[in-house]
């Protein structure tokens, strides 16, 4: 082709000249650099990709392609990156700083420490600074970690745990840890969500079948929770947690049968042997304990230790706060004790939890019975069972009455005299009430008397009492010194007709 054609097709002779693999390579990885400056990684990648197929050896792309996957959060497949850059170039520094940095990101503190001894002695001391740092953070809160681990502080392993995802985000190590704890404290969903998130990477991770047996085993899901503990200890027979959890579960499973077994069967004593056995195998396992809890507390109510019941209840419900069992069953044992108040704060948790009809008939019945406790005991006052009849009353009044009249006591001393004053007016207002068969119906149903306007306030004691007496058939009242038959010293004198 003849120049002047060239120059019409607007062409260089060195357009016509086949290029070098190295120098397309060259353009590719130009034009993935341009792509990575304006954030497009993915586009960046496809570059960097068809430069090293067209240079396989060239040290500078991997690291090139290195970049690209971290800035993707693919730091497995960068690290790899990283690693052939410097296999091909032992002296490429930056090839060692983005091996620190891929090692940070996937919690490898070991080998992000191998790099960065390497990288400084290629550029300095003062190469991969940064990089050191992290190192040193992620060190301290292994550290931290594995102290809390020991002493069983598991919420200060997942602050631990949660600072190095920081620093780690993709470090699985990190991840199974939290959620180890997490289980331990109770969430297990989180525990379980983490631990599946790990397994769509990897279907044979041992951590992560291991964190969802032990969530399993911490929902009271025996069965399933075993295969998992069975699968970890096939893929990793020295895994010794799986082991010693495993070993645990099943003594709990036993235990907690063969009390159910004895409970059955009426051995009262042997089952309550039995569960608190059972209790003293896991303290972690909270679902499993707060129903052992429970099963303690009907046993003791059915040895008749109520208060060993409400303390089991207690626990269970310490464990579980929405164990609907566990507060019903406080509830009736605090009524058997008399403690009418805690009783009715317990039937309205209850009620919160599940708002049935059974539930509100519950409450109501404990708040008459807390009424009843909190008011006086007219019966007791008079001296009378609830089944008195209306002369029984009557006659344990005007015994009451006279014994603690007020002017029967005018010359004791003022403590005495106004003790006798509260006596005789509680007396006045018990035959007040008792007298009177609708007064006395209300006050036996638990309640208010206040409610219909025909409360206490209108039952004067000494009202009652000359009514009482003017109307008992000839009784005269002259409580005056000297009197025949008179209290001595009293100001009246009496004499029955």
């Amino acid at each position: 082709m003849a120049e002047s054609e060239v120059a019409d097709l607007d062409l260089t002779i060195d357009d016509l000249v086949p290029k070098s693999p190295e120098r397309l390579a060259e353009e590719k990885k130009e034009s993935g650099n341009h792509l990575y400056k304006f954030k497009n990684y993915k586009g960046a990648l496809a570059m960097y990709d068809e430069a090293i197929k067209l240079c396989p050896e060239n040290a500078a792309y991997y690291g090139n392609r290195s970049a690209c996957y971290m800035m993707l959060g693919m730091y497995k497949k960068a690290l790899e990156d990283a690693q052939k850059s410097v296999a091909l170039d032992s002296t490429f520094t930056k090839g060692y700083i983005r091996m620190a940095k891929c090692c940070i990101a996937l919690g490898d503190i070991s080998g992000g420490e191998q790099a960065v001894r390497r990288a400084s002695e290629l550029g300095g001391a003062d190469c991969a600074t940064s990089e050191r740092r992290a190192l040193e953070s992620l060190r301290r809160l292994h550290e931290d970690a594995q102290k809390a681990m020991d002493s069983g502080d598991y919420r200060r392993v997942v602050f631990c745990m949660d600072r190095c995802l920081d620093y780690s985000p993709s470090s699985s190590k990190a991840k199974l840890t939290k959620a180890e704890c997490l289980a331990m404290l109770g969430r297990c969903q989180e525990a379980q969500e983490i631990a599946n998130d790990c397994l769509r990477f990897d279907d044979f991770d041992t951590e992560a079948i291991y964190v969802r047996g032990l969530c399993l085993y911490f929902e009271d899901k025996d069965e399933h929770a075993f295969k998992h503990f069975q699968q970890v200890l096939r893929l990793a027979p020295d895994h010794k947690r799986a082991m010693d959890v495993y070993k645990k579960a099943k003594l709990l499973k036993q235990k907690k049968e063969e009390g159910n077994e004895a409970f059955k069967m009426g051995r009262w004593q042997q089952a309550l042997t039995l569960y608190n056995e059972a209790l003293t195998i896991d303290k972690n396992n909270k679902t499993v304990n707060a129903k052992l809890y429970f099963n303690k507390a009907t046993v003791c109510s059915k040895l008749n230790q109520t208060k060993d019941a409400v303390d089991a209840c207690t626990a269970a419900l310490a464990l579980d706060e929405n164990y609907v069992k566990a507060l019903l069953r406080r509830a009736k044992c605090y009524t058997e004790l008399g403690e009418y108040e805690e009783a009715v704060k317990d039937y309205e948790r209850l009620y919160k939890i599940d708002k049935s009809k059974e539930n509100k008939q519950l409450l109501h019945e404990a708040k008459i019975a807390l009424k009843k406790f909190k008011r006086k005991d007219y019966y007791k006052i008079l001296g009378v069972d609830k089944s008195a009849s209306e002369d029984d009353i009557k006659k344990a009044y005007r015994k009451r009455a006279l014994v603690h009249h007020p002017d029967r006591h005018a010359g004791a001393p003022d403590n005495e005299r106004r003790e006798q004053e509260r006596r005789f007016k509680e007396v006045g207002e018990a035959y007040g009430v008792l007298s009177d068969p609708k007064k006395r119906a209300r006050y036996d149903h638990g309640q208010d008397l206040d409610d219909d306007g025909s409360g206490m306030a209108d039952i004067d004691p000494n009202v009652v009492f000359q009514t009482f007496f003017n109307r008992g058939g000839g009784q005269h009242f002259d409580f005056h010194s000297g009197g025949g038959g008179g209290f001595p010293g009293s100001a009246f004198s009496f004499q029955f007709g």
